[in-house]
């Protein structure tokens, strides 16, 4: 077949690596941002090639997203929307004076610690989801009951908070509601809470300063964040990107607005106050999932102006390492309840004097190079170890044992169901390929599915012509 060659442990990292950086690219037209986020969450391995393919492969996404959205909305030859998610250009360029600084790292505390709680949060709800919420018909209700509670929550707001405004809202699809406002206002929270997650979003980036009163937007940011904390993990199709950048947004915003308020004298950060909400969101999101370079590339991307990049740099690496000391980051944690096996790149705390051998299940269960069919058998159902070494004892030195090769679990389990063995003493078949290996991959097949007769037992396997010759190997520290 066709794709034969793609069926190995190798290729399926690879097409994780490049689906990654499509999506993120797709989502926010940030090719360069999708390559490096996939670089610094979702590669095990990295080379020169992949970097190319993953790279390629964010490009074709962010051209296609282009094209079907510009097809959509009318004129499919104009590539004017590269990706589902822009932050749009800010009507002045982003500027700082070096007196904001202080403010900013401020806020990448403030996100490094929200992030910190939001990780925690979540991880209690996610144990208690693994323990209580296993059916599909209590996920199914769970999804509904936060529709419901959401739904709820943003009416009762926006009948008991009174934030009426006449200020025309950000972008001409923005969705209003009058409630109890006078003719010609409308409620500030309803362009928030009405508007799809990527409209509030630019909302909050991009709202004339009198749209939003304070205690909308901390009521708006409260809320936000309790129900970004229980959505995540729900059993739909979410994500985590949107409501951080959006919760971020939103208490971001509201510190511009006490800056503007405490520092009237600069008139110049009243006309550009969203850069507030801009670093707000970075720095949740930077709590959150503690990535750096390519969340700081993303951001670039997003709002088209490159001037800005040192300040959202400092405040994601700020808010990592103020997260990190507290908790690890979101994605690390949901890797480690989930019990999915992928080691850290960093060791943990006091491991630097632990020897291999120290954690090795002892004793070390091997193969001569030749083994009857039955005993390999025995093994391999009493043992549930991947991998086994090939050994052979000198004649010259009876007492030495010397590595030949490594075979693993599932090579063994082909090898029987082939019946690739022969009665002791005859030639080995060789009846077998590479394909024969991928057919069984990924869904390998179990040794209690094995038929294996009586006299089948007492033939011979050759191991050493299907092992691997040069295994990885570590001399012993004397």
């Amino acid at each position: 077949m066709l794709y034969d060659g793609f069926r190995n442990d190798h290729e399926i990292r690879d097409f994780v690596a490049g689906g990654a950086a499509a999506g993120v690219s797709a989502a926010f037209g940030a090719p360069v941002g999708g390559t490096l986020f996939s670089l610094e969450e979702a590669a095990s391995f990295w080379n020169q090639d992949l970097t190319w393919r993953v790279f390629f492969g964010a490009m074709i996404s962010t051209f296609f997203t282009n094209f079907l959205l510009g097809a959509f909305h009318g004129h499919a030859t104009e590539l004017s929307s590269p990706g589902l998610v822009r932050f749009n250009v800010f009507d002045n360029d982003l500027k700082f004076d070096l007196i904001e600084i202080p403010v900013f790292v401020v806020m990448a505390v403030v996100g490094g610690v929200l992030g910190a709680s939001f990780v925690v949060l979540n991880y209690k709800l996610t144990v208690f989801r693994q323990r209580f919420l296993r059916n599909n018909w209590l996920k199914v209700i769970e999804a509904g009951v936060v529709a419901m509670v959401s739904a709820l929550l943003a009416f009762i707001l926006m009948v008991v908070v009174d934030d009426c405004t006449a200020t025309k809202p950000f972008g001409n699809n923005t969705v209003t509601a009058r409630m109890h406002c006078k003719p010609g206002e409308h409620h500030g929270l309803s362009n928030l809470f009405l508007n799809t997650p990527e409209g509030c979003l630019k909302s909050l980036l991009h709202d004339p300063y009198e749209s939003h009163s304070p205690a909308s937007l901390a009521v708006f940011t409260v809320v936000l964040y309790f129900l970004s904390v229980w959505t995540y993990g729900l059993s739909v199709s979410s994500g985590v990107f949107i409501p951080s950048l959006a919760t971020g947004a939103a208490w971001g915003r509201l510190v511009g607005m006490g800056v503007v308020d405490m520092l009237p004298g600069l008139t110049h950060l009243s006309g550009d106050f969203g850069k507030y909400a801009l670093i707000g969101a970075a720095s949740q999101i930077g709590g959150n999932l503690r990535t750096t370079i390519s969340l700081t590339v993303i951001i670039v991307e997003c709002t088209g102006d490159i001037s800005f990049g040192l300040p959202i740099m400092i405040v994601l690496m700020i808010s990592k390492w103020v997260g990190d000391f507290i908790t690890t980051g979101l994605y690390d944690m949901n890797i480690e309840v989930l019990g999915i096996p992928i080691i850290p790149f960093e060791a943990p705390p006091l491991v630097d004097d632990i020897r291999a051998s120290e954690v090795m299940t002892s004793p070390l269960i091997g193969f001569s190079t030749e083994r009857k069919v039955g005993q390999i058998i025995d093994i391999l159902k009493t043992e549930n170890m991947c991998g086994f070494p090939i050994t052979e004892t000198p004649e010259d030195e009876p007492g030495r044992i010397k590595l030949k090769g490594l075979i693993l679990r599932e090579q063994l389990i082909v090898i029987l169901k082939k019946k690739i063995f022969a009665p002791e003493g005859l030639p080995q078949p060789k009846n077998i390929t590479i394909a024969d290996f991928r057919n069984f991959y990924p869904l390998y097949l179990k040794i209690k599915d094995i038929a294996i007769s009586e006299e089948e037992r007492d033939y011979m396997i050759d191991l050493i012509i299907h092992g691997e010759l040069t295994p990885h190997t570590i001399e012993k520290v004397k």
